[in-house]
């Protein structure tokens, strides 16, 4: 059923300091001061000649959704020379995300890591998950191996698919496991890199969980044995930034919820309906651009 069932584990990576890996991060390596109920920035970026959504959400560690509902009407392909772009950079940590707890949001198809002890840190990535018929299963789970340089022990599922594959896949560049996998149940759930980077950010997979191949590395690093994992559907997130309460509408059909009475029901929570600017709150409801809205008065 998962990308890996039957593959052999027995290598065992410590922790890293965190600030010693935020020494060594790659450019496009997403991790925010904690804590904070919304992290990063969002800004505008003019497309240049050749260039499409694709290679832009990479470069900014972003999902192909996330640039894609961010940029409405502009064709993710083959985007106009010269047209503004919204890099959806800033995000609403979710309500799961606690320290110590790797959580992953199907409804954004993105991950959220708060490291326990050392300097205070909100990790966060991009993901590809399970497509249609295949897809990730909610839960809570925990790390219960790590493998650097994994072969990908082809799951019989898989091979009746594509009857052409070998029944293992060695380490390399052809691997779909990419450089670093964590295993997460015994018939093979896990979180892994990718050979195929432009899957990041869509359905895709037969139910693991993918990092870009840049990505993977931090995380691996970052996460111990045993660390918990919950796999959530949270399509509406509200949080506080300086005083001001925003809202991050994500489209996610197979959430299966009232969107307002979502939206209701954590604003009421915060006891601050009475603050909510109403026409901004149904604009960020209908337009589901997965980007934190300012909805106070």
């Amino acid at each position: 059923m998962w990308c890996s069932s039957g593959i052999q584990w027995s290598l065992k990576v410590p922790l890293l300091a965190c600030g010693t890996l935020l020494g060594a991060l790659p450019a496009g390596a997403t991790i925010f001061p904690g804590p904070a109920e919304v992290v990063g920035q969002s800004s505008l970026q003019e497309i240049r000649g050749g260039e499409s959504l694709i290679e832009l959400a990479r470069t900014h560690d972003l999902g192909f959704n996330e640039i894609a509902a961010a940029n409405p009407g502009l064709d993710p392909f083959v985007p106009s020379a010269g047209r503004p772009v919204a890099i959806p950079g800033r995000h609403v940590v979710p309500v799961a995300a606690v320290p110590g707890r790797l959580v992953v949001n199907l409804s954004e198809l993105r991950l959220y890591f708060v490291p326990e002890g050392g300097v205070p840190r909100i990790v966060s990535f991009p993901v590809g998950t399970g497509s249609e018929g295949k897809e990730t299963p909610l839960g809570v789970y925990r790390v219960t191996e790590k493998r650097a340089n994994p072969a990908w022990h082809v799951p019989l599922s898989i091979r009746q698919e594509r009857p052409r594959l070998p029944a293992v896949v060695p380490p390399g560049p052809d691997n779909p496991l990419g450089s670093h996998a964590l295993r997460l149940t015994d018939d093979g759930l896990m979180i892994h890199g990718t050979n195929r980077p432009w899957g990041v950010g869509r359905a895709v997979s037969h139910g693991c969980i993918r990092l870009y191949p840049e990505d993977i590395p931090v995380l691996f690093r970052l996460v111990t044995l045993g660390t918990p994992v919950a796999i959530v559907r949270e399509p509406v997130k509200v949080g506080d930034q300086e005083g001001r309460l925003l809202i991050e509408v994500h489209r996610d059909d197979g959430a299966g919820i009232d969107y307002a009475a979502e939206a209701t029901r954590l604003i009421l929570a915060r006891g601050r309906l009475d603050q909510v600017d109403f026409p901004r709150l149904f604009r960020a409801l209908a337009e589901k651009r997965g980007m934190p809205v300012d909805i106070g008065r």
